[in-house]
């Protein structure tokens, strides 16, 4: 008789899953059995949880299928925490199990006993815990169920270790994917009136475009109907930034020419988009009286904040499949506004060479990995100033994927790296990673050489916490406090993982970057990047 964790992986492996990220513990050693005994699920020991959960969450990005992460209890589940929130600001399935206390011991403050309920509340999608061997299938199918549907995102399952154990009789409930809501009819020739008679309009593209086939999707329908499409924040490979209907991002500190343009529109076609404070402008766009069409899969997110003319319950996809049926058309203006968005994005594309004292400004870092990428490399990115250049001085072009964390987190770019070039060891993957984030997850790429991964890491050094440091100087001119790192030597930190090391101390040095990136295997690029490149100038 199989026990729960055998049933729970027997489930898993059935709807496609094949990897889950680790750090081991003794309370769900059960599961860990149940995975050695697996011919088809990968199982990748890392080294912290919040390393796992960001391979998870990037994994997930990359397949389309829920990320799986598993923890022990307690500390496990804290350190684990940043993934899930993660996962629900980046709209990613994740499922994040955890091996729980004994049946025997659940509320009694047991030795590392947390309400895994009252912890995720607000965060994750749903969140359950087994009592019983027979709950955990049933219970599985739940978890994959609510990851998947409407807005994806985060859930939790904790199960206690005994219970794992256990014998569980109950049968593997066949997995229940949602499909595709679309449109009504009449809503969907209401939506093709409108986009025939607007002069002025924008289509504001979410991850309701994240899944396989959803960029080809977008690009024929804004093709068809000659619509400028605008990515939300940090989804820039959504859409071909070099094709002429590409208009740029809504992200962080956007042009006030772009912003001035955008509340031009005449209709903001806004799809798979939950339209949140930074992709909205600090709450600013659309703006009031601007006619706005919305169209999420969770209607929780409709109607809150923007009221909108025509508020679809439906998936994106669904929706631009729906005006299949209705002939595209466009008023003659349309054409001038298409190319004034576009030279008003190309503006701000712009980098100006120039050599600093201090070292290396690193938008010359990301327009010569945009020069020297393969078409299908996958690019990682942590939070930080140093990813600033490649939301918008770099040209994103499908299939290159750019995995950066809406949620901002720090510490996401190298363990999103390693999930990135086990997913696909055939295609270049390029991990960037600030001197902040580099020490909070970046032993990670130990995993990477652990497996063989040819994992190309870019290191920004400039002993500061940038971003914080520039909010800084703006609100407290030379008053610096709490920003300031002393580093390491991270030439002979990076040595440590036994892979071929680089070091960039000024302009001069950045053919050895690029040769680097284009030889095969592993490799670990050190940048002394100028911190003066990026600190608000005097004046």
């Amino acid at each position: 008789m199989p026990t729960a964790a055998e049933r729970l992986v027997e489930f898993l492996a059935a709807q496609g899953i094949d990897r889950a990220f680790c750090v081991p513990g003794e309370s769900y050693i059960a599961l860990l059995d149940a995975l050695h005994a697996h011919p088809s699920l990968d199982l990748v020991t890392c080294r912290s949880e919040g390393g796992a959960g960001f391979m998870a969450v990037a994994d997930a990005k990359l397949t389309g299928r829920p990320g799986m992460v598993l923890v022990s209890r307690g500390p496990g589940a804290c350190n684990a925490a940043i993934a899930v929130h993660t996962a629900e600001q980046d709209a990613v399935p994740l499922i994040l199990l955890i091996g729980q206390v004994e049946k025997r011991d659940l509320r009694r403050n047991a030795f590392q006993e947390i309400d895994y309920a009252s912890m995720f509340r607000g965060v994750a999608t749903w969140i359950g815990e087994a009592t019983d061997p027979e709950q955990v299938p049933e219970l599985i199918a739940r978890a994959h169920a609510m990851a998947m549907g409407g807005v994806p995102g985060p859930v939790v399952l904790a199960l206690p270790e005994d219970v794992l154990a256990m014998e569980c009789r109950a049968p593997l409930p066949p997995a229940t994917p949602s499909s595709p809501v679309a449109p009504s009819p009449a809503d969907a020739a209401r939506l093709a009136a409108m986009l025939r008679a607007a002069e002025r309009p924008i289509l504001l593209a979410g991850h309701g475009f994240e899944a396989a086939g959803g960029r080809a999707a977008l690009r024929a329908f804004a093709e068809a109907w000659q619509l400028p499409v605008a990515v939300s924040f940090r989804r820039q490979d959504l859409f071909d930034n070099t094709h002429p209907l590409y208009a740029g991002d809504l992200g962080l500190r956007n042009p006030e020419a772009q912003r001035a343009t955008f509340a031009e529109a005449d209709l903001v076609l806004a799809l798979g988009t939950r339209l949140t404070d930074i992709t909205t402008q600090g709450w600013t766009w659309p703006a009031a009286g601007q006619r706005l069409v919305h169209a999420c899969a969770d209607p929780r997110f409709l109607g809150w904040l923007f009221p909108a003319e025509l508020a679809l319950a439906a998936d994106a996809r669904a929706t631009i499949a729906a005006l299949d049926r209705e002939a595209p058309a466009a008023p003659a203006t349309r054409a001038a506004w298409t190319a004034r968005l576009r030279d008003i994005h190309l503006s701000d594309c712009q980098v100006t060479p120039r050599h600093w004292p201090d070292g290396v400004a690193f938008a010359e870092v990301a327009r010569l990995i945009e020069r020297a990428a393969p078409p299908d490399a996958i690019v990682t990115l942590d939070a930080g100033t140093f990813g600033a250049p490649f939301y918008r001085k770099v040209a994103w072009v499908p299939p290159q994927r750019l995995l950066a964390p809406v949620s901002g987190a720090m510490g996401f770019g190298v363990p999103a790296g390693v999930a990135a070039a086990l997913r696909h060891p055939d295609r270049t993957v390029i991990a960037l990673v600030g001197d902040g984030g580099a020490l909070m997850t970046g032993g990670e790429y130990a995993v990477a050489v652990a497996h063989g991964a040819a994992l190309k890491l870019i290191l920004s050094d400039n002993g500061s916490y940038a971003s914080i440091r520039i909010h800084q100087e703006r609100a407290h001119p030379g008053r610096v406090s709490g920003t300031t790192l002393v580093n390491p030597d991270f030439a002979q930190w990076c040595a440590a993982f036994r892979v071929p090391v680089t070091v960039v101390e000024s302009n001069d040095d950045l053919p050895a970057l690029e040769a680097a990136l284009r030889a095969p295997g592993a490799a670990a690029v050190v940048v002394r990047t100028s911190l003066e490149a990026v600190l608000p100038q005097p004046g």
